[in-house]
Formats: C-alpha cells, structure tokens, sequence
C-alpha cells in the first residue's frame, strides 16, 4: 500500500454559508465575537469543539476562519487556529501571513493551547485577541491545553505579537459552559 501524498482537511458546510457582507470587523470586540459566534455554531451543529478563530487583513477584512475538526477530521492539528491559519496561508499564498505587511490579527474565542500558541509564533500574526483564557476552557470542558511558558503572553509581545486577552470573555466562557454540559460530545 503506497503511503499517503495528499492531505485534506475541510471546514463544515455551514462555514459557506454565514452572511458576512456589510460586516463592520473595525473593532477587538467585533472580530473576537465573530470567532465566538463560529464556535457557538460548531457546537450548536455538532460539527466539532468549542473553538472558532479568523484571521483578518491589516484593512480589517476577514481572510479566513477556523473552527475545531479535531474528531471529524481525525486530525489532532485541525484545532480552529491551526484551521484559520492553513486556509489564510493558502488564501495569501504566504506562509507568514505578515510578509506583504501588517498587523495582521488572529481573533479567537479561547486562548491558544500549547500547539496553537507555537504556530502563532510563525504564522506572521501581528495581533492575538483572546476570548476565554486557558483555565476557563480547562473549568468548563474536559480539555487539556497543554503546558506553555510561565510567561507564555510576554514571549509573544518580545516576539512583537501584541497580546489582548478578555475580549468578549464572558461570551466565550457561555459556548464553552454549554458544551461542557452537553458531556464533551465527541462531534
């Protein structure tokens, strides 16, 4: 049997269909409650785990979004961040994303876990606005973010990532709760 030469990963459907025209992204709360609202929709249409992010242009225009498809997709990487990046990458044909100027911002429900937080470090992001904080994912849902540095926020900022945690964080933590209460569902 040969060895596998492609790899595929896709988004939800529903993902086509959100109505974005006319959207005003201008602000931190606008982009990290549109990341929050991807993740309400992943865990209200079963279609993976509480997470949403979307990368956005220096002008303030939406590159491209992530959601969770960890277990749909059997892929331990496909982590709503990892899945905004890859499909912004593809969109821009860059892999940092930065390259043809700045800021450009990853606006996400939750704070990055361990992997997350290494590949923001190479994918050219200018700015990270965080929704709920890694303890509040670890309170409310069974998962684990992994370790990061003690001082994982400020190695960003030295790495010139500026860091807006917060935003929108009660919002956040409500998706999170709500799929914890559902038991973790495995979709």
């Amino acid at each position: 049997m040969p060895l596998p030469a492609q790899l595929h990963l896709t988004l939800p459907v529903w993902v086509m269909e959100l109505d974005i025209a006319g959207r005003d992204f201008t602000t931190d709360d606008a982009k990290v409650a549109f990341a929050i609202e991807l993740s309400r929709h992943n865990v209200e249409r079963q279609s993976g785990g509480p997470f949403g992010a979307a990368v956005f242009s220096p002008q303030h225009q939406l590159v491209a979004v992530g959601v969770n498809r960890v277990v749909r997709q059997s892929c331990s990487v496909a982590h709503a961040e990892m899945m905004a990046y890859m499909l912004a990458q593809q969109r821009l044909q860059q892999f940092r994303l930065n390259a043809l100027g700045g800021p450009v911002v990853l606006a996400t429900s939750a704070q990055p876990c361990c992997q997350c937080y290494g590949a923001t470090m190479w994918a050219g992001i200018d700015r990270l606005l965080i929704g709920a904080r890694a303890e509040d994912v670890m309170a409310l849902t069974e998962f684990d973010e992994g370790p990061l540095p003690a001082d994982w926020a400020g190695e960003l900022t030295r790495r010139g990532i500026e860091v807006v945690r917060d935003v929108q964080r009660d919002a956040a933590c409500a998706v999170l709760k709500a799929y914890g209460e559902l038991g973790g569902p495995n979709y």
